[in-house]
């Protein structure tokens, strides 16, 4: 049997050797998807670099001593409220060898103690313990310069808007609102300002993907009426309704926007077009599962926004959500979904909210298909040579749009990732 070809896609070879096709963001190379050394640059320039990350939602750790493993990039790190309410975000890992010495998802607790040898941290992530420091019987023990406090865990910089908490490992980022823009900073607050969460539940999962293409994903609204049968069928979002994709200056965050119209008319011409989504005559059982109870001053009733570079925040209909992305090196990255609702629900509030739950997640109504067309592009770009992408759909533009029919923000993305990551 012959032996296999070795295929170069560009994974093995050092970045300084790697080009952009053409300086062309028309062309998305497929070696950003696939190289080690792209994605430790990613996370030296943009994870720890200039960013706001998320890392929960305050009503995760609602009460003194409550607390939330969570991520920055593929970092662990910590999220707690301490007994003066304030909270913290540090890394979880031992001064001592390097455990994670947070091993629970979330809870309650006076304090943290690692598994290995005992050191123990505060709340705040301050080294409060080590077991015996001072030897035993004269023996051992640490040198007499050893100070607890030169040896606390990275402590990050933290931000909070309306229940949210981000984290950023840098000193000089910018403030959250300028962070994030005017525009996108509107759409946020949409959501978050003014009613204190309830959390409905989690969900979590692993993509065999990059992870930049979810961000991809949902800055693509092209896809949306040809990949979901759900959304086109149920006219979620199809083409032809008031839509949008509403970018910063920077290019990095993103709202994608529409809305619901169940008047509107399905040409001929637009149905052959989605042909593999739009279902003509199919319904559903239980029609009440695509009520919309207005009860946010917005013009839309579907908006997926992304807040660069883990954060996706999701209000279809009446389910509200986030997704925390966690990448796992170049080839894969692990979705957190926290499901909420808000504190003054009513019990018939929430079991509606929890019914539409069912679009999202892992295997839900919509997210089972993005999850298998991630999966589809990177197993593409794994065995390309010299492959690239193309997106110059609406090529006058770049960032915001008022059609689906656009990769507009896609090349916003990539010009601000190409600065960012000096490529």
């Amino acid at each position: 049997m012959p032996d296999t070809p070795f295929i170069d896609d560009g994974s093995n070879l050092p970045l300084s050797e790697l080009r952009w096709p053409d300086d062309d963001l028309t062309r998305i190379p497929d070696w950003i998807y696939t190289s080690d050394e792209v994605f430790q640059r990613e996370r030296e320039r943009i994870f720890f670099g200039e960013s706001w990350c998320f890392v929960a939602l305050e009503a995760e750790i609602p009460d003194p001593g409550s607390f939330k493993r969570s991520y920055v990039g593929d970092v662990p790190v910590i999220v707690s409220r301490d007994q003066d309410g304030e909270v913290h975000v540090f890394e979880n890992r031992c001064a001592h060898r390097g455990v994670e010495f947070c091993r629970d998802l979330r809870g309650k607790a006076e304090n943290f103690t690692c598994p290995y040898h005992q050191w123990m941290y505060d709340l705040s992530g301050k080294l409060m313990a080590v077991p015996f420091r001072r030897g035993d019987r004269g023996e051992g023990g640490m040198p007499k310069d050893f100070k607890l406090e030169d040896h606390n865990p990275k402590k990050l910089n933290v931000t909070i808007r309306h229940g949210v908490v981000f984290a950023s490992f840098s000193e000089t980022v910018e403030s959250l609102e300028d962070y994030l823009g005017p525009d996108n900073l509107e759409q946020f607050d949409v959501v978050f300002k003014g009613r204190k969460l309830k959390i409905l539940g989690f969900y979590k999962n692993r993509l065999q993907g990059n992870w930049k293409l979810y961000h991809e994903n949902l800055k693509d609204p092209y896809h949306a009426t040809l990949l979901h049968v759900y959304l086109a069928t149920f006219r979620l979002m199809v083409a032809g309704q008031k839509s949008a994709m509403i970018c910063d200056e920077s290019g990095r965050h993103s709202t994608m926007a529409s809305a619901k119209d169940d008047d509107i008319e399905i040409t001929e011409e637009t149905a052959s077009q989605m042909k593999s989504a739009f279902r003509e005559g199919m319904e559903l059982s239980d029609p009440e599962f695509l009520n919309y109870v207005q009860e946010f001053d917005s013009p839309w009733t579907v908006t997926m926004q992304i807040i660069w570079p883990n954060l996706i925040v999701q209000r279809e209909l009446n389910t509200l959500g986030i997704r925390h992305i966690v990448p796992r090196g170049p080839n894969a990255l692990d979705m957190y979904w926290t499901m909420f609702g808000y504190d003054d629900d009513t019990p018939e509030m929430d079991k509606h909210r929890l019914k539409q739950a069912n679009l999202m997640g892992p295997s839900g109504y919509l997210g089972v298909d993005d999850n298998e067309a991630i999966k589809f592009l990177q197993d593409g770009f794994k065995h390309s040579q010299d492959g690239e992408g193309i997106v110059k759909l609406e090529p006058e533009k770049e960032g915001s749009t008022q059609t689906l029919i656009s990769e507009a923000s896609v090349r916003a993305l990539y010009r601000h990732y190409r600065e960012v990551m000096d490529i």
